[in-house]
């Protein structure tokens, strides 16, 4: 079975694509994936199962050139995917493959580790994904949006103290505060009613912007509590705000006949080491695939970047994701991290047990 559209519209040509010319660039980019060499008519004929002659396979070949889903390197006649031509193919012409028994159980096997701490769990899962792929990999971790507080309660310990406890969603957090002037019950109370008035349901740029434009309405005793605990809720928030990424097996480029250019490697290498933090974090759907252009960050322009979500629970979520060449194993690398994101989000309680066993053919 075909693997159903993901991503954007290949363009008004598609209609022109003849059934034959679609087994043709299902070919190439078949056998480009795998020799990274461009792909000549002769190839085709064996790959496609096509009745026709070498000649007509030329034909089409330079019709999928001009019509932009392939391109020619060099002058000889070989061709190889372009952007474009891979974005069809991951939409309607690769095949969806499922896991085998031999697969799945090395994935089960990966992800049975202890829950000690997140950023061990994603760190392994990312270290995983690389060695089952060969590509680098990186996993991260975001809230599913953006979080504020819900509610405020500060409660007197004594003269000089009060805990103050904060609800942001299902998560309360509190701290103790050490008073730098004398606040009585009643001035807490009032305190209180303030905060959960005018500082819950906002942005930390919101709460900064308020905790100003309310200084003149109370005592000095009163804002310097109030500064306080503005201060403690921005810190908290932006913290749960903040994403977590880790990357692994970086050296897996060096293997890659793309990254043979030790400068090429070094560019996405130090990219992957040092600005992680750019790489795609899809909002929406449980996969996306991105191709050469389609990436926003300039490093990424000649590579392919495929990225599943999975669910650890609250209001956060996981992402894994897999870094290549454009002439990536899509259908392979698609499985794969379904796989982990699978069994990522059962390890997190939102499903019982690990992947199902599958002992189907691709």
């Amino acid at each position: 079975m075909s693997a159903k559209p993901t991503d954007q519209s290949t363009g008004g040509e598609r209609m022109e694509l003849t059934n034959r010319k679609k087994r043709i660039l299902r070919a190439i980019v078949e056998i480009y994936i795998i020799t990274a060499e461009p792909v000549g008519s002769k190839a085709v004929a064996q790959q496609a199962g096509l009745d026709i002659s070498t000649a007509t396979i030329r034909n089409e070949m330079a019709d999928l050139t001009e019509m932009g889903y392939l391109e020619q390197p060099h002058t000889s006649a070989g061709r190889i995917p372009s952007p474009k031509g891979y974005r069809l193919y991951v939409n309607e012409l690769m095949e969806r493959q499922r896991l085998s028994v031999a697969e799945t159980e090395k994935i089960n096997q990966s992800l049975q580790m202890k829950m000690e701490e997140l950023d061990r769990v994603i760190s392994q899962a990312g270290k995983a994904v690389s060695s089952f792929v060969n590509y680098p990999a990186y996993a991260a971790t975001a809230v599913k949006s953006s979080v504020t507080a819900s509610r405020f309660d500060l409660l007197p310990v004594d003269e000089k103290s009060c805990i103050v406890v904060m609800m942001m969603g299902d998560r309360v957090k509190s701290q103790l505060l050490r008073l730098q002037l004398k606040v009585d019950r009643d001035q807490m109370s009032a305190l209180v009613e303030l905060l959960n008035r005018h500082f819950t349901g906002i942005s930390t740029k919101e709460m900064n912007e308020r905790l100003m434009a309310v200084a003149q309405g109370i005592t000095p005793q009163l804002f310097l509590l109030l500064s306080q605990t503005v201060n403690y809720a921005v810190e908290m928030l932006e913290e749960a705000d903040r994403r977590e990424f880790i990357t692994a097996g970086t050296n897996q480029l060096l293997k890659l006949p793309e990254f043979r250019d030790a400068d090429k490697a070094h560019q996405l290498m130090s990219f992957l080491a040092d600005s992680k933090e750019s790489l795609p974090m899809p909002e929406e759907g449980p996969m996306k695939i991105l191709i050469g252009p389609e990436n926003v960050s300039e490093a990424l322009q000649n590579t392919s970047v495929v990225v599943a979500s999975y669910d650890i629970g609250g209001d956060m979520r996981g992402l894994i994701g897999v870094v290549g060449p454009t002439r990536m194993d899509y259908a392979s690398v698609a499985a794969r991290l379904a796989g982990f994101a699978d069994g990522l989000t059962r390890m997190f309680g939102k499903q019982e047990g690990l992947p199902p066993k599958e002992d189907t053919k691709t």
